[in-house]
């Protein structure tokens, strides 16, 4: 059962927007995040803010020709810190913040909206090439090598004859080595597909009934570990990936938490076993995966199974009446987050005593 203290969600600064925020990022290395949305006229923004003594001030604007919906630094190197982002138009661009006029990479990379973005093989952090994956309303997959004009590395759409869904998350995982890297994507008819892209094939399947919001592995750059898909009717399903059964797939443990959509998903990057999911009621949970005392067991037929943990509370706490449609951990500072909402807020928050429990 629980031990220590309960962690506290304490809200720091509070700031807001005079625009729809999509998406909020900490800037790797820093006191700054970055903020990305579309202004009441249809146009796109992008802020960078500072944390200065309890305030947030505001360092840099520029407006974009697109709304910007997603956002990721995880193709970049700490040196660059160059952010990655997916527009309304389809638009993959790369941006260089000490001058982000003009991008220092961009590609027309689906038909329709980017609905989600994610980045792996920067930030020192993970294994193999930096690149970026793109998940689109037109049904398509694609990963990136920005180094690589025009192309995508891969591409993983609906075959002839299938019915093409809206691909709402993708994440970047395994990507412990040179070689291995695989591609979670979850879709709008509660679809979640995991892409090995060093075999090019599709791995493993499922459906969990439900549009996918978002998914996470809660590390990308170590053997598969853990996966958390967050779903539209307020339930969210942790899968253990250290075993795959031929038929069985993987075991996992699934909670119903909040009474609406889930958001997003973030797991603490100081320690995988806590994670954070955003709701549709502008509430935040935070929870502990306990593992159960052995991860894996042998079915009738002697073929290893794996068997899924537990789930833990550890605080809730509603910050807004509308959803909390993003959240980022600081990489640099345990508990220091930032989140941002439809209701056009962007709010600091400080999670205490997260190495207690």
């Amino acid at each position: 059962e629980y031990k220590g203290a309960k962690p506290q969600i304490i809200t720091h600064i509070q700031k807001s927007l005079n625009y729809t925020v999509f998406d909020s990022k900490w800037i790797p290395c820093s006191a700054r995040f970055i903020c990305l949305g579309n202004f009441p006229r249809g146009t796109g923004v992008m802020q960078i803010y500072e944390v200065q003594r309890g305030e947030v001030q505001l360092i840099k604007e520029v407006e974009k020709p697109k709304p910007l919906k997603c956002g990721t630094f995880g193709a970049t190197s700490l040196q660059q810190r160059h952010i990655a982002t997916g527009d309304f138009d389809g638009n993959l661009s790369i941006w260089n913040l000490e001058m982000p006029g003009t991008p220092v990479y961009t590609v027309k990379a689906h038909k329709e909206i980017v609905n989600c973005i994610d980045g792996a093989g920067g930030l020192g952090m993970a294994d193999g090439a930096p690149e970026i994956v793109t998940g689109s309303r037109d049904g398509t997959v694609k990963v990136w090598d920005p180094r690589q004009k025009d192309t995508p590395v891969a591409n993983m759409e609906p075959v002839e004859g299938e019915t093409k869904r809206d691909c709402w998350t993708v994440a970047f995982g395994h990507a412990f080595n040179d070689e291995e890297r695989c591609v979670c994507a979850g879709y709008d008819n509660g679809d979640i597909k995991l892409f090995d892209l060093r075999n090019m094939r599709l791995r493993w399947e499922t459906n969990i009934k439900n549009g996918v919001c978002c998914v996470e592995f809660d590390r990308k750059n170590i053997n598969m570990n853990k996966l958390v898909a967050t779903s539209l009717e307020g339930k969210f399903h942790t899968f253990d990936l250290r075993t795959q059964h031929p038929t069985k797939g993987f075991a996992s443990v699934s909670e119903k938490a909040h009474k609406s959509t889930i958001w997003q998903v973030r797991h603490l990057p100081q320690n995988r076993d806590i994670f954070m999911t955003t709701g549709g009621a502008g509430n935040l949970h935070l929870w502990k995966y306990e593992y159960p005392a052995q991860r894996r067991k042998k079915d009738s037929d002697g073929v290893d199974v794996g068997v899924a943990g537990s789930l833990n509370l550890l605080q809730n706490v509603t910050l807004s009446t509308q959803p909390l449609n993003s959240l980022d951990w600081s990489p640099d500072k345990q508990g220091l987050c930032v989140c941002s909402g439809f209701d056009q807020c962007v709010r600091v928050l400080i999670v205490t005593k997260l190495n207690q429990v």
